[in-house]
């Protein structure tokens, strides 16, 4: 248990901290284009980034994936970028409009995956399997996503639905945010 309650903190700290901003920035640009109505296809739109990033996080564990470190960190604010972009390029927000977001949840949990590899192999004993490590990581990493959902649902609640702020505005605010500060990561991390 004491396993369990170590590593599912881990995967808190890994959304909920100032160190997590990529991936802060990644939920609030993965968010932006949903409102409170919408909780479920966001849920279900966290998951799959959480299912890829598990995925890589585990076949980078155990060395079937290996990629340079510096090119993984000069991704990560890539994929802000690119779900930054496709929120403002969008013309509508129908569910079926939406659907290209779960595969790019999916594909760029894979790439965010890959930044938290090294971490958790360094703190994984030599007997230690990683299932279940992985597993309360993964819980952790989910709980701490849910919270910063729900603040941005809240949030566009209040901006959106009461304020009656028009919901294409709010949604290019947060994602010209979000690719502003991602674009500084990527110039910053740019592989040398």
């Amino acid at each position: 248990m004491q396993d369990f309650i170590f590593y599912l903190k881990e995967g808190w700290e890994h959304i909920i901290s100032f160190n997590a901003l990529d991936h802060l920035l990644f939920i609030l640009a993965l968010s932006a284009i949903y409102l409170v109505k919408n909780w479920r296809q966001v849920l279900v739109l966290v998951t799959a980034f959480t299912i890829g990033h598990s995925l890589t996080l585990a076949l980078s564990v155990y060395n079937v994936i290996k990629i340079n470190d510096s090119w993984v960190e000069f991704l990560i604010p890539c994929t802000i970028l690119a779900t930054a972009v496709f929120n403002v390029l969008l013309k509508n927000y129908t569910a079926k409009s939406l659907r290209l977001n779960y595969f790019l949840a999916l594909f760029f949990g894979l790439i965010h995956g890959l930044g938290y590899a090294n971490t958790i192999r360094f703190m994984l004993a030599k007997d230690q399997t990683i299932g279940w490590s992985l597993f309360s990581f993964n819980v952790g990493l989910e709980l701490g996503q849910i919270v910063v959902v729900a603040v941005i649902l809240i949030l566009s609640y209040i901006i959106v639905d009461t304020l009656k702020f028009h919901r294409k505005w709010w949604i290019w605010v947060l994602s010209t945010v979000a690719f502003c500060i991602a674009l500084k990561m990527s110039i910053e991390r740019w592989p040398v």
